[in-house]
């Protein structure tokens, strides 16, 4: 009675696995040779749903920045104006300090002062007691029986009351030394020759010596010899002395005349006085003198 209903079962699930299996041989004998194990069909993805329009304002923009002005250029500056002083123009000026070739040396400063002011269309613009600063460029002692001194002047600056400074470069057409000092085209300086003094001298000498000789000899021949010996002795005395050293004592006048056009800043020459010179005495009258020398 047991077994009866246990085959009753095992056949009942035999027949439900045969059932099951069939569907599944009759794919594998539907699919290709060599083909792969089938894969199970995925589900079509469902496209996203569409979104309702948004009711929000869209976030501003930043706004474009306002274009930078333009940079304006600096004006350029305006040229000052200018005052021509012409060339030709006289300006006579009076010396400071005494320069001599006996100890005068190149670089060796010189000062100088405007006498009387300088004025262009009716305005002042170089007032006197304007100063003058310059140097000796060339100082020469005089020789023994030919040449003479000779200074070479250069004047440099011009400085106006206001301090305003000018360069000048201009050097000395004229000069009122007290004694034969001439000035030439170059403006060179040069001491007085002295040769009417030094043959007055030998002529002095020659007749002493022959008087001398006359009287010691009470004979021509006795004033002959010392004629002779009075010339010598006149010559020696040239030679062991110099000529005349060109000087410019303290108080000489100089006059410049420009020989080109001087420009002054307009606005640096307002004046409204004409100026005043300082109060300085001119050289005295000399005579020209010789230097004696050591023989030795």
């Amino acid at each position: 009675m047991i077994r009866a209903p246990l085959r009753h079962t095992w056949a009942v699930l035999s027949m439900l696995a045969l059932i099951f299996a069939i569907p599944a041989i009759a794919q594998e004998s539907s699919q290709p040779p060599g083909a792969g194990p089938i894969e199970p069909v995925k589900p079509l993805a469902q496209a996203p749903a569409a979104q309702p329009p948004s009711t929000q304002p869209p976030p501003a923009q930043p706004a474009d920045p306002a274009p930078a002005p333009p940079v304006a250029a600096a004006p350029a500056a305006k040229p000052s104006a200018k005052v021509l002083i012409p060339s030709g123009t006289h300006l006579p000026l009076i010396l400071h300090n005494g320069v001599s070739t006996r100890s005068a040396r190149p670089g060796d400063p010189i000062y100088l002062e405007t006498l009387f002011p300088v004025m262009i269309d009716g305005k002042v613009v170089i007032p006197a007691g304007s100063y003058v600063s310059g140097e000796i460029t060339e100082s020469k002692r005089p020789g023994r029986v030919k040449g003479r001194g000779e200074l070479m002047i250069k004047l440099n600056t011009l400085i106006l009351p206001n301090a305003y400074q000018v360069n000048l470069n201009a050097a000395p057409s004229n000069a009122g030394t007290g004694g034969g000092e001439t000035v030439d085209n170059e403006g060179r300086v040069k001491g007085d020759s002295d040769k009417a003094h030094d043959i007055g001298t030998v002529m002095t000498t020659t007749g002493a010596g022959a008087g001398i000789g006359g009287l010691a000899t009470r004979t021509p021949a006795g004033a002959g010899i010392g004629a002779g010996i009075g010339a010598a002795a006149g010559l020696v005395a040239v030679l062991l002395t110099r000529g005349p050293e060109a000087e410019l004592p303290r108080g000489t006048s100089l006059e410049v005349v420009l020989n080109r056009p001087l420009e002054l800043d307009a606005d640096k020459v307002q004046f409204t006085s004409p100026g005043q010179a300082s109060t300085l005495a001119g050289p005295p009258n000399r005579e020209a003198q010789r230097t004696r020398l050591s023989p030795f």
